[in-house]
């Protein structure tokens, strides 16, 4: 049974409650934040194994508080909003959320997308593989890292972790076109995830390739979806 620390950033305290009660009985220990400035101070202090992250939050905003983390941290955020357009939700994940959850919501269904994340995070941790390398990419499993690289050094990519697991999984077969549909099922399997919130994760990691000097890998294959291929 799990026991990682689980950030819970919630002004509402009846919603706090519930998802601690739901989370202790799932083995993991957790810690709670009424407002954003608090979330910070509890983040930067405890160091927690996951963030779940409510948007609408006194002092500082979910949204900012995850942009502040995502400044120096790669820690797993899911968001909780009451808001239902997609625009809120994908404007999330562009920030590097990796996952978010609305209100009203199943408290068991917390729980396991809470483990579902988590377990993606730690797979690859888990794997003993040889790195891949495609082009100057850098891909190592066991590092659960992607590097750029030159010869015998090595610089990291700060990308978030579901931006990982899509560039190491079309790592695996690079020049392959993969759908967004097969990217979901591979690399956000834990939701009723929307096909196009993959655009937000490849557009932020394409990004970050292109800032770290590889530029043009990560293409668009209009009418299917994405591929990962070193230019000649």
């Amino acid at each position: 049974m799990s026991n990682d620390l689980i950030l819970v950033a919630e002004d509402e305290r009846e919603i706090s409650e519930i998802i601690t009660t739901y989370l202790e009985r799932a083995g993991f220990r957790t810690i709670t934040a009424a407002d954003g400035d608090l979330a910070l101070t509890h983040f930067q202090h405890f160091k927690p194994a996951l963030v779940l992250l409510d948007v609408r939050m006194p002092k500082q905003d979910g949204i900012d508080v995850l942009r502040k983390i995502r400044r120096s941290s790669d820690t797993p955020v899911i968001m909780v909003t009451a808001m239902a357009e997609d625009v809120e939700k994908i404007s999330a994940l562009r920030l590097g959320a990796d996952d978010y959850i609305a209100k009203p919501f199943n408290a068991l269904e917390v729980v396991e997308r809470v483990k579902a994340v988590l377990r993606r995070v730690g797979a690859g941790a888990q794997m003993a593989a040889r790195p891949i390398t495609v082009g100057a990419l850098l891909v190592d499993d066991n590092a659960h890292a992607a590097f750029v690289s030159n010869g015998q050094d090595r610089a990291p990519i700060a990308l978030t972790q579901t931006e990982y697991a899509i560039v190491a999984h079309m790592a695996l077969a690079p020049q392959r076109a993969y759908s967004r549909a097969e990217l979901v099922d591979a690399c956000m399997p834990e939701g009723d995830v929307l096909e196009r919130t993959i655009d937000s994760h490849v557009s932020n990691a394409r990004r970050k390739l292109e800032m770290a000097g590889i530029v043009g890998y990560l293409e668009t294959v209009r009418g299917v979806g994405y591929r990962l291929e070193p230019l000649s």
